[in-house]
């Protein structure tokens, strides 16, 4: 729960926080994407992209290069475009820097997260100030599976109940729904709705 400060608890994030980050935010500008396919940067990377957020690398070793299919940039700055969000992909003391510089963008990103592993207090303070989402010790490709069901596929009970059969997104990959039943998170007005157009058809 958010205190009556603002500030997020960091210890403990709500389903419904997360889910609105994964469904809100379209492009995604990774600090620390690696090109090396044996790294959980570059698992995270290709995953986030194959279900059709908009990434880009940023990684000042393979600037002017490309990561499967996109540009990476040297620096947050860089990036000619809005970005929604930043995924901090390096360790703790980076994401400091990490997120002063995202505050000098126009417009400011609306979520910093922070990788499995890295926390940094002091940055998450700045970011919130700002008037930014933060999330840390987490990993947005861990928490997709998980609020989508996909990660049941691997034997991980996610306590989500569904009938609902998965779409398939771009080259015959099947992209879940994030607005789906928990115990931990409720019902969304989406999956309201489904449910009913089910009930429906049937």
């Amino acid at each position: 729960m958010v205190p009556l400060d603002g500030a997020m608890n960091h210890d403990s994030y709500p389903d419904s926080y997360i889910r609105g980050i994964l469904n809100t935010v379209k492009t995604i500008a990774m600090v620390g994407a690696s090109a090396k396919d044996n790294r959980p940067s570059y698992f995270a990377f290709k995953y986030l992209l194959e279900r059709g957020y908009r990434m880009i690398p940023v990684n000042p070793g393979l600037a002017g290069k490309d990561l499967l299919g996109q540009r990476i940039y040297a620096r947050l700055s860089e990036i000619p475009e809005p970005i929604d969000m930043v995924d901090v992909f390096r360790a703790a003391q980076y994401a400091l820097p990490v997120v002063q510089e995202a505050l000098t963008l126009k417009p400011k990103p609306q979520v910093i997260w922070m990788q499995l592993g890295v926390r940094n207090d002091a940055a998450a303070k700045l970011a919130e100030t700002n008037g930014l989402k933060v999330v840390m010790n987490r990993c947005p490709k861990i928490e997709y599976g998980r609020l989508s069901s996909e990660i049941a596929w691997m034997g991980v009970n996610t306590r989500t109940i569904t009938a609902k059969k998965a779409q398939l997104f771009g080259r015959g990959i099947q992209r879940m729904a994030l607005n789906r039943v928990t115990m931990a998170g409720g019902t969304t007005d989406a999956t309201t709705r489904a449910q009913k157009d089910d009930e429906a058809g049937q």
